[in-house]
């Protein structure tokens, strides 16, 4: 007979025994609600990151036939940028500018991977780097840190395998590779990060069913989802049934008139759907920020930046206005800035949104649009490079 049982009638013992157990379970219950409400109070982010696409090619900035009702969505419920403008004319450099929060000259990446070094320049072709910087820290690394679950699901046109974005940061890498674009926007796709899917399934789908399911998969944790279109692309193919659509819509009159850019638009714009329904499905709508935005301007002449000047790899406008959308829910009411904003800006907006201001200041080029977003105030800049 132990001593419990020497000392005090069974009964006693057993009543101990229950009120230890259930002291540890409500610790336990304690412990367990405070990891999940510090959970909770942290922001999921979901930056959306769009090829090629235009000042004027969403219905929400002005195109007369592209229709985009689930990006005016955002605009509505959040703050549309009418001045936002690319790091660079082309893709690498405006998104080793957004994932470093760095000019493309600061870190050395100042053309599209590999480049094309015309034959008889005017000028020396300056040294540059052909990948991401591994010393610098990206906002997949700044968000790991922080306990969130991070994903690259799309193009990442960034470096070969040494420098792909498990390398920076990223828990998950889809579709990412160094390739510039697709050869097909169709199954089967040849991507060694990506599975085939069934013939002809369409990879702008593909890419919203994938971040869906992670996004399903991190219901639970914070997460930094990076999620960088092939479309709007080249090569330039959409579904049969959407071309068919926009071919019976478009007229000479119009700004915009090409019938295939506009279906691969549409499927852009229902990839975002599929996302935002999936975040109400799981109730993380209320505590999950969006932003939307191009890496350069639109590609003349399949489409029109009209009145901007040029398009992609100019340095006039149309080369480098974007769209940018940001939505930010119970602080963004559908609301305009004209503020000159740049590629770099994003970094410290979103850590600061998440929380982490800190490193949200830390060695950027870029400036946090909090102060533009709560409508408490401006950037204390006046220039862009």
């Amino acid at each position: 007979m132990n001593f419990l049982a020497r000392t005090f009638p069974v009964t006693s013992v057993i009543t101990m025994k229950c009120i230890i157990l259930r002291l540890f379970i409500a610790a336990f219950a304690c412990l367990f609600a405070s990891i999940t409400a510090s959970a909770a109070t942290k922001p999921n982010i979901v930056l959306i990151l769009a090829d090629d696409l235009g000042w004027k090619d969403l219905s929400c900035y002005g195109s007369d036939l592209y229709k985009t009702p689930h990006i005016d969505r955002l605009a509505k419920e959040g703050m549309k940028f009418t001045q936002a403008y690319s790091a660079c004319t082309v893709c690498s450099p405006t998104r080793a500018a957004i994932l470093t929060g760095k000019y493309p000259a600061r870190i050395r990446v100042t053309d599209w991977i590999p480049g094309l070094p015309p034959t008889n320049p005017k000028l020396l072709v300056p040294d540059w780097t052909k990948h991401l910087p591994q010393e610098e820290v990206t906002l997949a690394e700044a968000f790991k840190k922080a306990g969130y679950a991070t994903s690259s699901i799309g193009k990442w046109h960034l470096g070969d395998e040494d420098n792909y974005p498990e390398k920076h940061g990223f828990d998950v890498n889809i579709a990412g590779s160094h390739t510039p674009g697709v050869k097909s926007y169709f199954a089967p796709y040849n991507i060694a990060t990506l599975t085939d899917g069934p013939g002809g399934e369409y990879i702008t789908d593909r890419l919203a069913t994938e971040a869906a399911q992670w996004i399903e998969q991190q219901k639970d944790k914070p997460f930094f989802l990076y999620w960088p279109h092939f479309a709007v692309h080249t090569p330039i193919q959409a579904k049969k049934d959407l071309i068919r659509k926009y071919r019976a819509q478009k007229n000479p009159g119009l700004m915009h008139t090409n019938e295939f850019y506009a279906a691969m638009l549409e499927s852009l714009d229902d990839a975002v759907g599929t996302v935002r329904r999936k975040l109400d499905e799981l109730k993380l709508s209320d505590r999950t920020i969006i932003l939307f935005a191009s890496d350069n301007g639109g590609r003349v002449p399949t489409t029109s930046n009209h009145p901007l000047r040029f398009g992609k790899g100019s340095c006039y406008e149309g080369g480098t206005r974007v769209p940018l959308i940001i939505y930010w829910p119970g602080v963004t009411k559908g609301t305009v800035s004209d503020t000159p904003v740049i590629s770099m800006d994003l970094y410290p907006t979103v850590l600061e949104m998440a929380g982490l201001v800190q490193e949200a200041a830390s060695g950027v080029d870029g400036l946090s649009l909090v102060p533009i977003l709560r409508q408490q105030g401006q950037l204390k800049r006046d220039e862009l490079f």
